[in-house]
């Protein structure tokens, strides 16, 4: 079992604990536990099977955890978390998708209606009962209708970690074979989509149909759904990935990673310009229709080429306009991973994070990165410790102290995530908000607004002179909540107007922005960050995921302040302070 499999059966178990309505403490023990064994570097599962060691030796991990964890290495699950899906049904840890519903108001529904799935649940609500029960009504009814419809629409995805995790996995795998050259994933984790489908690898090699019987006996295979002379399919790991994997030819690599890698719609407006040119486009190569000799298919590139047009990365090829700016020469230099100069949102121990501000750094400097701003939280988050007045312009004090050292050999900034309240003021006062290097704004309370009253609060937000940057600026979890409804073309317009960055947050659950929403934000002049938002040095290799969103976005190095060399950007920052 990896760690995130201990982590998501912690967190679940909390989730169910919760409904049932159990004590406070054990519930945050076992949340707790989860983000722990999430952040922790070294597999628990080898720990828990070395009988010279003790899972207790991971901080925050007491004995009675161990004792859980133990019972999952050994059954996938846990007593607890058997007991209460007994008494709720698998489909309360679904309710706990849908917007509007929380643990108590699930509990009450599932025992006056005796919910036992998602269909139950959406016939409660088209039948009009949940206004009669306290604190419910008509517009929640609505809500929650809303939301069964699209998390329906989620069912299937899954987190282009996930997918990429998977993909990492199976590489290693398969790269011990003798007779395999490369082994390439395609699809949409190739395109960085948020979101993920199924997971296509492509194997090239004279021994590449040996990788097909590899992954069909994999020990994490949960079904074998095809085997074909050049293609497995099978479901992979607890999550039930769908994994193609397909033995190619060289000669025709190319053509089937163009092919495999989509999307849809850019491969068919590519066969179309194909055809009005005189070939014929499949995954085994570009042919010439009169004579169906074949003029390209060994790399992408010379089929690009042969279309007149220039390579198109992967990212922009979603069919929205990347055709048109390739055949003019004219596609952007994408931001790439090793642009990024720091990384700006990060938490420590002082709040909810895992690590203290000095590992934080020494993790980031082993990055390569030349600064990094630690963003704990405002007071508003209690739940995390976050910080007043007080403790701000102290760590403000004690990063000066540090940098004067340089003991680190990392520039620290000092930094905040700092609640956006309700009404729009920022939760720190501004003088001690002044003190810092870097404000990230951010909401993470009252996120179901009304449109107008959620506009107003960010505009609000924007008139404090030392805010940086918006963090996730719309407050969606993917496959979990979707974003907060506000005008974003007058957010976007105003913070342009006052030079405050648009965060694309990196963490494979937020990717917030999406590239959506950064392509138009750019398109009215927005500037932006990328970072991690990491509460553990691990999650600062989240980067990626950020970068492949603002490449998506079409984003290059120039639209990206931690893309800057330290001078220049320290530079940024107090021009933006300034004005």
């Amino acid at each position: 079992m990896e760690n995130r499999d201990f982590a998501r059966i912690l967190s679940e178990t909390a989730d169910l604990m919760e409904i049932a309505g159990e004590d406070g403490f054990r519930i945050r023990s076992y949340r707790n536990g989860a983000s722990i064994l999430e952040g922790h570097t070294e597999r628990v599962s080898d720990i828990l099977r070395d009988p010279g060691r003790k899972v207790t030796d991971i901080p925050g991990i007491g004995k009675g955890l161990a004792l859980v964890l133990t019972e999952i290495e050994a059954r996938g699950s846990c007593d607890t978390r058997d007991k209460l899906l007994q008494r709720f049904s698998p489909a309360a840890l679904e309710f706990l998708k849908i917007q509007g519903l929380g643990p108590k108001s699930i509990a009450l529904l599932i025992e006056r209606f005796e919910l036992k799935s998602m269909d139950d649940l959406e016939r409660v609500c088209r039948e009009q009962k949940l206004r009669d029960l306290p604190r419910m009504g008509a517009k929640l009814e609505e809500k929650v209708l809303r939301s069964i419809e699209q998390y329906k629409q989620r069912t299937g995805r899954y987190l282009l970690s996930i997918a990429d995790q998977t993909a990492e996995e199976l590489i290693q795998h398969l790269s011990s074979l003798t007779g395999i050259d490369s082994i390439t994933p395609a699809g949409s984790l190739r395109r960085g989509k948020e979101t993920i489908g199924d997971l296509d690898l492509l194997v090239t090699g004279p021994n590449a149909v040996a990788a097909l019987e590899a992954v069909a006996t994999h020990p994490k295979v949960q079904e074998v759904l095809g085997r074909g002379a050049n293609k497995t399919s099978v479901k992979f790991g607890r999550e039930g990935l769908q994994v193609d994997v397909r033995a190619l030819l060289h000669d025709s690599f190319g053509a089937a990673m163009q092919y495999f890698t989509g999307s849809k719609e850019h491969n068919v407006a590519l066969r179309q310009r194909a055809v009005r040119m005189g070939f014929k486009l499949s995954e085994y190569g570009l042919f010439r229709i009169s004579d169906e000799v074949r003029v390209a298919g060994a790399t992408e590139e010379e089929i690009y080429e042969a279309l007149g047009l220039q390579w198109i990365p992967p990212e922009l090829r979603e069919n929205l306009g990347e055709i048109e700016l390739a055949e003019a020469r004219a596609l952007p230099r994408l931001v790439e991973l090793s642009d990024i100069r720091g990384d700006l949102h990060m938490h420590t121990t002082a709040t909810d994070g895992r690590a203290t501000l000095e590992e934080m750094a020494l993790a980031a400097r082993a990055h390569g990165y030349d600064y990094i701003a630690i963003t704990d939280h405002s007071k508003a988050l209690a739940m995390a410790f976050g910080l007043d007045e007080k403790r701000v312009t102290d760590f403000a004090a004690t990063v000066r102290k540090i940098n004067e050292t340089g003991d680190l050999g990392i520039h620290i900034l000092s930094g905040l995530e700092c609640d956006i309240l309700q009404a729009g003021d920022m939760d720190i006062e501004w003088d001690a908000l002044a003190e810092l290097d870097l404000v990230i704004g951010s909401v993470h309370s009252h996120m179901n607004q009304e449109p107008a009253a959620m506009t107003d609060r960010l505009l609000r937000a924007l008139e404090c002179p030392h805010l940086t940057a918006f963090g996730h600026p719309t407050g969606r979890l993917l496959l979990h909540r979707d974003e907060f409804p506000f005008d974003f073309d007058r957010v976007i317009g105003a913070a342009v107007q006052r030079g405050v960055r648009m965060e694309i947050n990196a963490s494979p659950e937020r990717l917030d922005l999406s590239a959506n929403h950064a392509r138009a934000a750019k398109a009215k002049g927005a500037k932006f960050i990328v970072s991690t938002d990491a509460h553990h040095p691990k999650s600062l290799a989240n980067m990626k995921y950020g970068i492949a969103t603002a490449r998506r976005a079409g984003l290059a190095r120039e639209d990206i302040l931690n893309t800057l060399a330290p001078e220049q950007f320290l530079s940024e920052l107090r021009t933006s302070k300034i004005s």
